[in-house]
């Protein structure tokens, strides 16, 4: 199996085992560059955020075709990547943060869920019901599998450790600036335009490993994709978002509302139920088995490719 296969199967049980580290994380010390970067050519028009873009993006791709090349041998390679890996997935985190929410919802206490929530969540989640609570915690479950794990593992397994940080620079860009608001509007366009189009293959293929991982909803899960998805504003979170509804037979979407006032009426997906505390354990274990499928096709691909 060649070190680009094996690194990534380490990186992921490093991530399942670990999580992120809890002081120093590079995903943290990238994300300090970038807000330096951001003050010294920030202005309010489409081409500074290209550069913004393109200076960040890029120099994570070199950085790490730069690591790359300096590692030893096979067992450096392997090395290098197993830590790429660890480095940018954020699987266990999501689950640890979603499994909170629910403990505080399992005691009554909601105002500490809703309070735990914000960890996961960009709405304003003061006056949600648990049914509301649960609903946010799913579609966050179901987005970030896609974003921190299933589009990792692709981009890694695509170009390796180049690869792995440059989308996970972009992912990270796309989360500081890729706003619809008078700052971001222009200035943030680049970021979440590149976000987007990383994100389609892994976004699909997280669709395709939830059917896999849940065979008795699978139909319903397909269903729900191909009805609901392209409704959502996101091209790529609709699909896996839609195909967690479909396999967890819940209702996700509808009303959303962020600080500010911003409303968002957003479609909804699947044709089950009002999702509930219980939803919230279910969709952590079916995004386990999803994460789990892609980092073997992950490999599965590295090995076939990188062959002698």
């Amino acid at each position: 199996m060649s070190p680009r296969a094996i690194g990534l199967l380490a990186g992921f049980a490093l991530d399942r085992l670990l999580g992120d580290p809890r002081r120093y994380h590079p995903v943290a010390g990238f994300g300090t560059v970038a807000m330096r970067a951001e003050r010294a050519w920030y202005a309010d028009d489409r081409a500074r955020g290209v550069l913004h873009t393109a200076a960040l993006v890029g120099g994570a791709v070199v950085l790490g075709a730069a690591a790359e090349r300096a590692a030893p041998g096979r067992g450096g390679r392997t090395l290098i990547t197993a830590a790429a890996t660890w480095a940018v997935l954020g699987g266990r985190s999501l689950e640890r943060e979603a499994l909170a929410v629910h403990e505080h919802l399992d005691r009554d206490d909601l105002p500490a869920a809703r309070q735990r929530l914000t960890h996961l969540v960009g709405r304003d989640t003061a006056e949600l019901d648990a049914s509301e609570v649960s609903r946010a915690v799913v579609e966050s479950v179901a987005e970030n599998t896609s974003d921190a794990v299933v589009a990792p593992l692709v981009w890694g397994a695509v170009a390796g450790v180049p690869g792995l940080l440059g989308y996970r620079a972009a992912n990270t860009l796309d989360a500081m600036v890729g706003h619809h608001n008078e700052r971001y509007e222009h200035f943030g366009w680049a970021s979440a335009r590149l976000d987007d189009l990383l994100n389609l293959p892994g976004s699909r293929l997280s669709g395709l490993l939830t059917l896999a991982a849940a065979p008795s909803r699978a139909k319903q899960a397909w269903q729900a994709w191909r009805r609901d998805a392209a409704q959502h504003p996101s091209p790529n979170a609709g699909v896996v978002e839609a195909s967690f509804a479909g396999a967890l037979d819940v209702r996700l979407g509808g009303t959303n509302r962020y600080y500010g006032n911003r409303v968002e009426h957003r479609a909804v997906m699947g044709d089950g139920r009002a999702a509930t505390p219980a939803d919230v354990v279910s969709a952590t274990t079916l995004a386990r088995r999803v994460g789990t499928g892609a980092a073997v096709a992950a490999a599965a691909y590295a090995a076939v490719a990188q062959r002698p």
